[in-house]
């Protein structure tokens, strides 16, 4: 495989990591049964997460919607630019179809693909590479990327833990976010906002890297001395936490979402806008002729002796 494409396959694969890592949120009460339209402005926390545990109630029941995403990079931490994302996701179970481009994405240099389609189905994450890809590798456009093989295939224990957990995590549904808001100390009521033209309530709301951890269930997987040394991590990477927004529509369902975070080397922003929900994800794989597997060609490559020196 020549250099250009692997170059590109790296830029796909983070792609897919920042996928991977949008949702990942515990699952919250689903009691509550106050109505966003019909609340006033200044509501307590408590009438706040009311509002929220009906979302997150409404949403999981869903169990699909369309998607639009814009995540926006800046500093030293990762490549500074915006990447757009667009298209239809499901849970219950997890699918996804969606389109990526952007400044942010576009990194692979020369015959990278202006944009890529990225498919998720059954645990498996498939990326369009593009025509160039097609003609390195015998009409073999697609890259298929087994989460669990390649945890089998690391034979570490840890990064096995870490690509298990994102898989977990590629199993929540855009409710997860309105749980991990539930979680926050500073939960407040913004009050009433026109989202992509139909009336909304806006609420806010901030949490530490530490109890992000603690309300996502990913990270049960490691062990206390795990979770001190990515607190401490994180700690001196300047991370102070998650600030997180949401606009819920008249019918108790997410139409916005907001998720920023900032560090010493950088900042990210992700605005997603939902809607759709409900519509029914009809996801399926690309032709088997048409993919290659990533890990299978990783094995074959360490056959050969690639990447065995320091």
């Amino acid at each position: 495989m020549a250099m250009a494409a692997w170059k590109r396959a790296g830029v796909c694969l983070t792609a897919a990591a920042v996928v991977v890592g949008l949702a990942g949120c515990q699952d919250g009460d689903d009691g509550g049964s106050k109505k966003a339209g019909a609340s006033a402005e200044g509501q307590t926390r408590d009438e706040a997460a009311e509002v929220l545990q009906a979302a997150f109630k409404k949403t999981s029941e869903a169990k699909s919607s369309k998607i639009r995403m814009t995540i926006e990079t800046s500093g030293t931490a990762a490549e500074s630019g915006t990447m757009e994302m667009s298209g239809v996701q499901g849970w219950d179970p997890a699918v996804m179809d969606v389109t990526m481009k952007g400044t942010g994405f576009a990194a692979g240099g020369p015959g990278a693909p202006e944009q890529m389609r990225m498919i998720m189905l059954d645990g498996v994450m498939y990326m369009d590479m593009g025509a160039q890809q097609a003609a390195e590798m015998d009409g073999k456009r697609w890259m298929k990327m087994d989460f669990k093989a390649a945890a089998e295939a690391t034979g570490d224990p840890e990064v096995q833990k870490q690509l298990t957990g994102g898989l977990e995590n590629m199993n929540q549904d855009p409710a997860q976010q309105l749980a991990l808001l539930l979680e926050s100390p500073s939960l407040k009521h913004v009050g009433p906002e026109k989202v992509d033209g139909v009336e909304a309530q806006h609420y806010k709301g901030t949490l530490s890297f530490e109890e992000m951890i603690d309300a996502n269930t990913s990270f049960e997987l490691l062990s206390k001395e795990e979770r001190d040394e990515l607190v401490a991590m994180a700690e001196k990477s300047g991370m102070k936490g998650y600030d997180t927004e949401i606009w819920v529509n008249e019918d108790d369902l997410p139409v916005k979402m907001v998720v920023g975070m900032t560090m010493a080397q950088g900042t990210m922003k992700m605005t997603s806008h939902f809607s759709d929900y409900g519509a029914k994800a009809e996801v399926e794989a690309p032709p088997a002729g048409e993919t290659f597997d990533f890990v299978q060609m990783l094995k074959e490559l360490e056959s050969l002796g690639a990447g065995s020196a320091a």
